[in-house]
């Protein structure tokens, strides 16, 4: 399959892949029938989908399954009125209909509009009058469904409700019930209903780290640009079988679930888990699972060098990345002693594939997150839109646009004038980070803009001190950022989750001696003058701890 869009796929040297690669995107390519189908059409018993649930329940769908189904789905849209540019939520978790909602989706024309399921009434009622959502299709939680029902008489654009489960309220729709009466097959359409490269195809909220949440929007070549995220980053195999531990709701879902793998060939597993995360149970089931490739973000890594990893077979994995946040060194190496395995990093956004990683050929720094994509002419520029000489923090961007919009890169904050302003300009995208990249091309993360913390004249990345805490053997997480003070305007606050086995306990002593040991591990500057010990970190469904959250606590 790669051939198709690769003129070449192998290379000698990181050197060669960022001067040679190249991406041929075919014209009106369309996931849903120029991968899904087509690999239904050569392979049709290839497997695409191993589906684990609770209880240890277990199915695997083929491709041919996944058309057929994704087929079936596409027929019923269309028969309650979903057409082309007609924007669909989708609330699934890890259900197996989130994956034939995705290719339906994609087969006719329709946005995508994957969601949490987190979500409460006003961000549901804000969400649905930004996008103009036709349809919600939700699983059958109670909580979460009255959200979506309670919500209906704010929004005049949701005109039906569907539910997969078995608790379907009054004026929802059965969807498991009612898709499978539709027809298996749905032609690729020829009339005003093709897609086309341009036309919008997945649309993801952003955070609203600052004010509301953005629309960020992809068009249909986005999951080429996966190619680079799968195949040369995570080392999808075809006929392996890959685990990514992301909720659907998230961009690492398209990132790591789906687009790339698929295009591969690689299986992908839905570990559909309800419940709060189970560091024993994962590995049990990568072990019985016999996984080729695994993928988390740190928060699940550093779960797991708390647990006995001999319980898994790691010999059987080929390859381990990790992305979301940047990594500590300190869970790299207890990793690797413990798996054998180096944690491969790579760095990207809702708005991006991956665009800078640690690819293979060249060896790990841990604590830095690798070298450019080769889609990407990537640079570190200063305020003035400069290059920034090495060892030098500045912004982290994507230039030289004009020349060829590179696949898999957003098409624009959709509505946003403002947003759009703030990241394109200069013929480039500012992705609103900080790095700084050292004398052999590796970038080191430094943060977002508005994570860095200013203190009596310093600039201090809370991702450093992070690292430095993290080498305490007490410490199992823990999140830097800025507080306020009367006197230096802001200082360094870490907020410290302890390690759990009865050893260490949240007192006065312990609280010196991990200031102490992060003047003795880093700059003494960058200790932090306030620590508070808590029981857990705010985080996103995602895993990615929510420093916002805790500077928004500290403000009031």
């Amino acid at each position: 399959m790669l051939e198709k869009f690769l003129p070449r796929i192998d290379f000698d040297s990181y050197e060669d892949f960022k001067e040679n690669f190249k991406i041929n995107v075919p014209e009106d390519f369309n996931f849903g029938f120029d991968i899904v189908d087509e690999w239904a059409r050569t392979e049709p018993s290839k497997r695409a989908l191993v589906w684990v649930g609770e209880n240890d329940q277990e199915k695997t769908y083929t491709f041919k399954d996944i058309s057929e189904m994704s087929n079936r789905a596409a027929n019923f849209l269309r028969a309650k009125g979903i057409k082309k540019g007609d924007t669909v939520m989708q609330i699934l978790k890890q259900r197996p209909e989130c994956w034939i909602m995705f290719v339906a989706l994609h087969k006719l024309g329709a946005i995508c509009i994957p969601a949490t399921f987190q979500l409460m009434k006003k961000d549901i009622v804000y969400r649905v009058n930004a996008a103009t959502v036709k349809m919600i299709i939700s699983v059958d939680e109670p909580e979460l469904v009255g959200h979506i029902l309670d919500s209906k008489a704010e929004c005049p654009s949701l005109e039906t409700v569907a539910i997969v489960g078995d608790n379907i309220p009054e004026g929802c729709i059965d969807f498991r019930k009612e898709y499978v009466e539709y027809s298996d097959v749905f032609e690729r359409p020829t009339d005003d209903q093709r897609t086309h490269n341009d036309d919008l195809m997945l649309m993801y909220f952003s955070s609203g780290t600052t004010g509301m949440p953005k629309m960020i929007v992809h068009t249909y070549p986005y999951p080429l640009g996966h190619i680079i995220t799968n195949y040369y980053w995570s080392k999808a195999e075809n006929n392996g079988l890959h685990l990514t531990v992301a909720d659907s709701g998230w961009a690492k879902f398209a990132w790591s679930k789906i687009y790339g793998h698929w295009i591969c060939g690689c299986a992908e597993v839905a570990y559909d888990m309800d419940g709060k995360f189970d560091a024993q149970h994962l590995l049990k089931t990568m072990n019985h699972l016999k996984l080729t490739s695994f993928c988390a973000p740190p928060t699940v890594y550093r779960f797991l060098i708390k647990e006995d990893l001999s319980s898994c077979d790691w010999t059987q994995i080929h390859h381990c990345t990790i992305a979301g946040e940047p990594l500590n060194p300190e869970v790299y190496y207890r990793f690797k002693e413990a798996t054998g395995h180096c944690l491969h990093e790579g760095f990207g956004q809702t708005e991006t594939p991956v665009i800078m990683a640690n690819f293979g050929w060249d060896p790990i720094k841990p604590g830095s997150t690798g070298k450019p994509s080769p889609l990407y002419d990537l640079d570190i520029v200063d305020e003035d839109g400069n290059t920034c000489e090495d060892g030098v923090v500045g912004s982290i961007v994507i230039k030289n646009l004009s020349k060829a919009r590179p696949a898999g890169l957003l098409k624009e904050y959709y509505k946003d004038p403002e947003a759009n302003a703030e990241s394109f300009y200069n013929d480039m995208y500012d992705t609103g980070d900080t790095g700084w990249r050292d004398s052999d091309g590796y970038i080191w993360f430094e943060g977002r803009k508005d994570d860095v913390i200013k203190c009596s004249g310093y600039r201090i990345g809370p991702f450093e001190v992070e690292s430095a805490l993290m080498t305490h053997p007490a410490v199992l997480e823990c999140a830097v950022t800025a507080a306020p003070d009367s006197l230096r305007g802001q200082v360094v606050k870490a907020t410290v989750v302890l390690v759990k086995n009865g050893q260490w306990q949240p007192t006065q002593e312990l609280r010196k001696e991990l200031q102490n040991h992060v003047k003795k591990t880093t700059a003494p500057y960058k200790y932090p003058r306030i620590l508070e010990f808590v029981d857990e970190l705010p985080k996103t469904i995602s895993g990615k701890i929510k420093r916002k959250d805790i500077r928004e606590n500290d403000n009031k």
